[in-house]
């Protein structure tokens, strides 16, 4: 709710001098409301639980990237392929678990764990970003944090310095604003 001020015909006819006279004129010095309280969207239950969510799944998110970026490596730089069970295609023995060629195929009936990599990893990244979307939703926080949180599943080691310095702020405002959580 807005507080009703009186006016003031100096700030009224927009003429700003800049003098400081000791009154407080409702701004601070980087031009935002100081009277104004924190507010977040949730209790502080909810943003507890939405950041132990993110946590979570930032950490499976950013191993579950270095894992597709060991397996990017070892398909496009050596030509290998991560299979579990299946017979060799050269020696026709059973194949347990290990590298394979990719072309011509090294492993026939096996489980190709390098494709399942690719697949949860895709999926986990879209549960991270439903994680990130209700944190930042619930800290009221501008748009570009979104952003941030987002690529911290698509840029290797990003997602466990993202989620150290997110983890830091929510506990910093949450303590400096005790008031700001909404209750029902």
């Amino acid at each position: 709710m807005i507080d009703p001020k009186p006016a003031n015909p100096a700030t009224a006819a927009g003429s700003n001098t800049g003098t400081n006279t000791g009154t407080n004129t409702g701004t601070s010095p980087a031009g935002k409301s100081a009277g104004r309280k924190r507010r977040f969207g949730g209790t502080e239950a909810q943003i507890r639980s939405a950041l132990k969510f993110y946590k979570v799944l930032a950490y499976l998110t950013g191993t579950m990237l270095l894992l597709l970026c060991a397996e990017l490596a070892a398909r496009y730089g050596f030509g290998q392929y991560l299979f579990a069970g299946g017979t060799n295609a050269v020696t026709g023995q059973p194949f347990g678990f290990g590298f394979a060629d990719a072309e011509p195929p090294g492993v026939l009936g096996g489980v190709n764990l390098s494709v399942a990599v690719l697949i949860v990893h895709g999926w986990m990244y879209v549960v991270y970003l439903i994680s990130n979307f209700r944190l930042w939703s619930l800290m009221r926080w501008p748009f570009l944090k979104l952003v941030l949180l987002a690529l911290g599943g698509v840029v290797p080691f990003l997602s466990f310095i993202v989620e150290k310095k997110v983890h830091a702020e929510v506990e910093a405002e949450l303590a400096a604003n005790p008031q700001a959580p909404r209750r029902y």
